[in-house]
């Protein structure tokens, strides 16, 4: 996703009408004359048939089905209309990142809101709410059978006001009672930071108001402590506002310097972006990592680093979105996203994907432990540019690594178990969360360093058969790294957090490893950048 900072405000008529321009074209008339035609002739036949038709019909589901008609004729996956009661929802998780709540994240479970994470520091961690308890009731109102939206809903509200919780929680017969008051939840974009083999290590999420801040304060943290180059994680980044992602980039590019280019048919929409301040790290050492999810502006700070031979970028081919959206501002308090302009990177790239990125058109692809379908073949021949200093690029389908580095995957007779697993992810999903909240409850002071062994592994299938899981005996033993592994995950998770689950797997993590490599072999920006593969595009290490 790649959104601006500020929202557009058109007038509604005057977009509908030139949307719905295509569809009435009369000989004769001026294009003007026609719109007004069109419009005019829409209204007719709504005016009749929600008064006219045999059966009684909501006006209001009409016109929603007419702005959903409009927008599928666009075929473009990037466009949406957003309603009202969605948009504060997509607002935080999108753009700014800050709402008035309780800090908890929640997901449906048998029947109850249950409590999935709580946002470290927040109110609902601070009382002391874990991770599988469930609500019981919320502001005095029953909570069985309550949908999330509605929890949601009454959970948050303006801070320094309060709530009245009561939870659930395995292995207390009565609920417990708790009274909330309710902050300003910052969510942050990089949960965490750390140093390892002595690079600093900085994984960036999605980019939003604060996102340049946060990734420039770590940075200078890291090197504070040692740190002598840097890894800028941006794998399974969705993307998000234009200018974090310039702001990022302008931490290592010098002052003037092209960051990317936008193109498009409205007033305002073709702009070039250069870096208008001063390059914040020039010396340290930067390594990129992106993979099928790193989409829009995640593509767009691989791309101008990698245009400008600024940093090694090391993963797997980028999603390829290289088209722009702007958000507009509507009566009632919707919203529409729409895609206006296409983006390049400094050197002309265009990384779009003719067709919208499901996986299904890798070449060939296999399975990891972390349910990712990666490509492990050459992509298809692409168009050919150069670096500013003169190494050979690939445009189109995504930024290709310098360094494309498969994760582990699984053997074909472990993928065909894993896919037969997919087919019950949710009950396998529910089961894990639920005993992994009876596990860590009944061990309370679980070490870092704890054992998956084959005695927690028999535990977890009995509990899986005992939740209806149809899967032969064979299939789990085929699965069983894999089941080792979703397991191990979700303790770290729980009981460690983010980072926790993050330092226990890291070493597993083949891509970051081959980046810390790298890094230990430079000791400048241009050290590191002559790692490079000189034939983009070539076969994958690793598998």
């Amino acid at each position: 996703m790649f959104l601006p900072k500020r929202a557009v405000l058109p007038l509604i008529l005057v977009g509908g009408s030139i949307l719905l321009g295509g569809w009435f074209l009369q000989e004769g008339v001026s294009r003007q004359e026609n719109v007004f035609v069109q419009v005019r002739l829409f209204q007719e036949v709504m005016d009749h048939v929600s008064q006219q038709f045999v059966e009684e019909v909501d006006p209001a589901v009409l016109y929603d089905s007419a702005i959903d008609g409009v927008l599928e004729e666009l075929d473009d996956p990037n466009t949406s209309f957003i309603e009202a009661q969605d948009w504060e929802d997509f607002r935080i998780r999108a753009t700014e990142g800050n709402y008035g709540g309780v800090g908890l994240e929640v997901v449906p479970r048998d029947d109850f809101v249950t409590v999935m994470s709580a946002v470290p520091g927040g109110p609902g961690a601070r009382a002391g709410i874990r991770p599988g308890d469930r609500f019981v009731e919320i502001a005095g109102q029953p909570a069985e059978g309550m949908s999330v939206d509605r929890a949601v809903e009454i959970l948050r509200g303006e801070a320094g006001t309060s709530v009245d919780v009561k939870m659930g929680r395995n292995g207390l017969d009565d609920p417990i009672s708790f009274s909330l008051t309710r902050e300003i939840i910052r969510l942050k974009s990089v949960p965490f930071a750390v140093v390892l083999d002595g690079a600093g290590y900085v994984p960036l999420q999605v980019f939003r108001t604060t996102s340049s801040d946060e990734v420039r304060a770590e940075i200078e943290r890291l090197a504070d402590e040692g740190a002598r180059g840097i890894v800028l994680d941006l794998r399974g980044n969705p993307g998000g506002l234009l200018e974090e992602g310039i702001d990022i980039a302008e931490l290592f590019l010098p002052a003037g310097e092209k960051v990317v280019e936008t193109r498009g048919r409205a007033l305002g929409q073709s702009e070039v972006y250069r870096d208008g301040t001063p390059e914040v790290f020039p010396e340290i050492p930067l390594v990129v990592m992106v993979d099928e999810t790193s989409a829009s502006a995640s593509e767009i700070v691989a791309g101008a680093l990698q245009d400008h031979d600024r940093a090694l970028v090391v993963g797997a081919p980028s999603f390829g979105k290289g088209s722009v959206q702007t958000l507009f501002t509507l009566s009632g308090g919707n919203v529409l996203r729409l895609t206006t302009a296409h983006w390049y990177t400094p050197v002309g790239r265009s990384i779009q994907k003719d067709v919208p990125q499901d996986r299904s058109d890798l070449p060939h692809g296999a399975w990891t432990l972390d349910n990712d379908l990666v490509a492990t073949e050459d992509l298809p021949d692409r168009p050919e540019f150069q670096s500013t200093g003169g190494r050979t690029l690939l445009g189109g389908g995504g930024i290709t690594p310098d360094l494309w580095v498969i994760q582990d995957t699984l053997a074909t007779s472990e993928s065909r178990a894993v896919q037969a697993l997919y087919a019950q992810q949710g009950v396998f999903t529910r089961t894990l969360f639920n005993f992994v909240v009876d596990y860590l409850q009944a061990n309370p002071r679980l070490a870092p360093d704890f054992s998956v062994d084959d005695a927690l592994v028999a535990a977890f299938v009995r509990e899986l058969r005992s939740s209806d899981f149809q899967a032969s005996a064979q299939v789990l033993r085929e699965a069983d790294r894999y089941v080792r592994y979703q397991l191990e995950s979700e303790i770290a998770l729980q009981a460690f957090g983010e980072e926790g689950q993050f330092l226990r797997l890291q070493d597993r993590d083949r891509q970051l490893q081959e980046a810390l490599r790298a890094l230990g072999q430079s000791a400048t920006p241009e050290e590191l950048v002559a790692l490079a593969d000189e034939r983009p595009g070539a076969n994958p290490v690793g598998g």
